[in-house]
């Protein structure tokens, strides 16, 4: 695009935002200061564009001033420029156009890091640490992961040429066709129990409430289904109306699940057709990335008696966004509604209200309201959705998360994988072996991991602390506890060594697995999903929680 039609774009979009703003809302509302302060906003744009000293890229300026808008408003409300529309339409229907395969960078190269199962990728048989050579006859060395990506995406029906180095060090250069390449918002549906099934559901993008159901069909025609876990931990959220319709097949048709409410309207929804599962018993999974849609599904299951929730507390997003365009494909997303789940509670747990003041707090105990089921069990609002059964987070090593995000865990599955060629594993029960770990010490040795420990850290603050109120005489105590703290990377590979062997074990599980694959692999120790088994095998105690048992109010 040249700078002329840039800057034409540019007023184009400033004299509609204007004209809009301006006369339309201004008519409307007799909004004096709307329509002055819309004016000031694009005169204040023409000067700078046209007599700042420097040139100036008009769509930055433009997207300057939209994330100064709603800077102050809430983390929600947000402006898509023309470039990031990809992403949003990503975002909401899970869909790109490419060949289906995630990257990363390591050294001068770009490798293959996931393809999806079943994409053109996977089906032109692009591996897990394969390295990109070139891309339509174009090396690929020194491009960054951004580059690369851009390289590989396209439309839909057109061919891209890629060669890669496989692991083995042989080369493969093949030509695939690119795909609407689709990231399944239900990952995973199986069996973890006689007659009990479990369905991992990971986002509420477009189309998956059919994706849900086709799960829940596909189970019920393998075996009897008497009890069903939806597992929306880490959930979080999407569109609202593919909550509804999930919440359709458990609940009976024409019941309220959700009240939305804003400025200018409420809206009520109700279950549009006849339920699948109407009273198969089920355990929802929550945690505190639980939010937004998936918080709907949830909340309202408790609220109606259907469903026992177990696990930790959800993230409290009870905020509605809706989009509008602005022209020349650009997009606002903001807030317009507050929704209600069936007992009439909020669960939002931060007040926006006042953010443009500064005033951004979490909801106090001292606001938070009771609210009562359809059994009339008490519930509350104001913070996230409270399970019924309450269970510890999962323990994650912040050592191993630091060994997976510097790349490590990836390459050390590579060396395995060169030297266990044409391996075949069992999903749920892999592990690696004593042997295989030290082999994996043993290449960390020269490796050097960026971490402290939170003893560490503690103990420099605490250090710091007496330093400034002049406590000289614990200074020799601590140093004495530093020369015995020992937090170095062969320490660490020890002290944290269950926590690494199953990050390892989940690398080479995908390799062989896909996605599906390490969700299998990880549900045999999976404290939340035992819990859910125990209470759905118990009848007599999912009814009593159900029907009798109040949740915390913290």
């Amino acid at each position: 695009m040249t700078r002329s039609n840039r800057k034409y774009r540019f007023w184009g979009i400033a004299a509609a935002t204007l004209l809009v703003a301006g006369t339309v809302i201004f008519a409307r509302r007799n909004d004096f200061g709307l329509g002055r302060t819309m004016e000031i906003t694009v005169n204040m744009m023409r000067e700078l564009s046209l007599g700042y000293v420097d040139p100036i890229d008009a769509d930055r300026l433009l997207e300057g001033a939209a994330a100064g808008m709603v800077r102050d408003l809430d983390p929600y409300t947000e402006f898509f420029s023309e470039e990031g529309m990809s992403d949003f339409e990503i975002l909401t229907t899970g869909k790109y156009g490419g060949v289906g395969a995630l990257i990363r960078q390591k050294d001068d190269w770009v490798r293959i890091a996931q393809p999806y199962e079943g994409s053109p990728a996977d089906r032109g048989g692009l591996k897990i640490g394969d390295r990109i050579l070139s891309i339509d006859g174009k090396s690929t060395r020194g491009f960054t992961t951004e580059q690369v990506s851009a390289l590989l995406k396209g439309e839909p029906g057109s061919r891209v040429k890629i060669t890669v180095e496989h692991l083995d060090s042989t080369q493969q250069t093949v030509t695939l066709r690119r795909e609407r390449i689709s990231i399944p918002g239900v990952p995973y549906a199986g069996w973890v129990a006689d007659g009990i099934g479990y369905i991992r559901h990971s986002d509420f993008t477009e189309g998956c409430y059919e994706q849900m159901r086709a799960a829940v069909e596909r189970l019920r025609g393998e075996g009897e289904l008497r009890g069903l876990i939806l597992d929306y931990r880490s959930n979080g959220g999407g569109i609202l109306q593919e909550a509804v319709k999930i919440l359709s097949m458990f609940v009976p048709k024409g019941t309220v699940v959700l009240t939305t409410r804003g400025r200018t309207e409420q809206k009520e929804y109700r279950t549009e057709s006849e339920p699948i599962l109407p009273e198969v018993p089920l355990a929802v999974l929550v945690n505190g990335n639980t939010a937004s849609s998936s918080e709907i599904v949830a909340g309202a299951l408790q609220d109606l008696d259907r469903a026992v929730l177990i696990g930790q507390r959800s993230y409290g997003k009870g905020l509605v966004q809706t989009t509008r365009p602005l022209g020349y494909n650009t997009m606002l997303k903001l807030t317009t509604a507050k929704y209600y789940i069936p007992s009439g509670r909020c669960i939002q747990a931060v007040d926006y209200s006042h953010s443009q003041e500064g005033d951004v707090r979490v909801v106090p105990d001292s606001l938070i309201s009771e609210f009562t089921t359809r059994a009339g069990r008490k519930v509350y609002d104001g913070g996230g959705i409270m399970p019924d059964l309450c269970t510890e987070p999962e323990y994650i090593s912040r050592f191993a998360a630091t060994l997976y995000a510097l790349g490590f865990i990836e390459d050390f599955g590579d060396d395995y994988t060169r030297r266990h060629p044409g391996q075949q594993i069992d999903l749920r029960s892999f592990s690696i072996t004593d042997a295989d770990y030290a082999d994996f010490a043993a290449f960390m040795k020269d490796k050097k991991v960026p971490y402290e420990s939170d003893t560490r850290r503690a103990l420099k603050v605490l250090k710091q602390a007496a330093e400034d109120d002049r406590f000289e005489a614990l200074r020799a105590q601590f140093e004495r506890v530093e020369e015995e703290l020992r937090d170095d990377t062969q320490t660490n590979l020890e002290t944290y060594r269950e926590q690494i062997v199953e990050t390892i074990n989940s690398d080479i599980v995908l390799r062989h697995g896909y996605q599906a694959g390490v969700i299998e692999h990880s549900l045999g120790s999976d404290g939340d999903v035992a819990e859910a088994v125990r209470v759905l095998g118990t009848p007599g105690e999912y009814r009593r929680i159900t029907a009798e048992q109040d949740t915390k109010k913290k």
